[in-house]
């Protein structure tokens, strides 16, 4: 969504967002406790998490529709329909309409496509988040932002020992640190221009301080608290389109809604409001 906008590709490929909150895929059948995600019903009687807690929550929240292609339930049914059994049936999936399948559904591979792939028909073809020249240095910081901030605040969420939560902790910590220091020199990660590495590195924080500080435990260091990372947030939060592809109150149901066994009762933090320091 967020290359799409930058891109300007809002006119040229479509979108469907799915509802935020994770539920049994196969609902009528005991023996498979797959749960994930699914499209928008209207018309739908109100839900709860995949364990049947929490909530009620609605069936469809506005900005949120059935599938329009194939009128699939969930996203499960598309990866099968594609011939794909199995697996974790993630998003974003960047879907074919008219051989009707999935393309990609790997996000890192969706957004260099965006980037590259449709500048006949882009808004802003002349922007390239992928430069050649800045491709070496988005190559070494992704190498350290993924393991450590990207997927860092799951190993800290999802850690299943003391010791694994030590280490994710203590190395998403000191990236934090490595960024502010970074981005106190230079306006973007790579260097003087908005890149994917920013793209990649944007999403985690904007979600940092309203979900992985509480949920996952990521409680050593905060945007909020970090000036230079605030305020490299805000840059990017005022470009032109960015605000639009953000619904914070549906990011908050997603993980605390959708993880029963990290919140049984899918109770949903209040605050802090992330949203609002970014317009200020």
């Amino acid at each position: 969504m967020l290359t799409r906008a930058i891109k300007g590709l809002e006119d040229v490929i479509s979108y469907t967002v799915v509802m935020p909150i994770w539920q049994r895929t196969r609902p009528d059948d005991p023996n498979d406790e797959h749960a994930g995600w699914y499209f928008a019903d209207p018309h739908g009687s109100p839900v709860r998490n995949a364990i049947g807690l929490g909530g009620p929550f609605p069936s469809s929240y506005p900005g949120n529709d059935p599938d329009p292609h194939l009128g699939a339930r969930n996203v499960r049914e598309l990866y099968e329909h594609a011939g794909q059994i199995g697996g974790k049936f993630t998003v974003p999936i960047l879907f074919d309409k008219e051989s009707r399948t999935i393309v990609s559904n790997e996000s890192s591979e969706i957004i260099q496509m965006l980037n590259s792939e449709f500048n006949d028909f882009a808004g802003c073809p002349e922007i390239d988040l992928q430069p050649e020249d800045l491709k070496s240095t988005m190559d070494e910081v992704d190498k350290w932002i993924y393991p450590t901030v990207n997927n860092g605040v799951y190993r800290c969420g999802f850690a299943k020992s003391q010791e694994a939560y030590d280490v994710a902790i203590r190395e998403l910590t000191a990236s934090f640190d490595r960024l502010e220091e970074i981005l106190s020199s230079r306006p973007y990660i790579a260097g003087d221009r908005l890149t994917l590495s920013d793209i990649r590195l944007f999403v985690t924080l904007l979600r940092f301080d309203e979900v992985y500080v509480v949920y996952f435990k990521c409680n050593t260091r905060s945007v909020s608290n970090s000036p230079t990372l605030l305020n490299y947030c805000r840059n990017i939060y005022r470009m032109k389109g960015v605000a639009e592809t953000v619904n914070m109150d549906q990011i908050k149901l997603h993980y605390y809604c959708s993880h029963p066994d990290l919140n049984k009762w899918s109770i949903v933090p209040r605050g802090p409001d992330f949203i609002r320091l970014l317009t200020l």
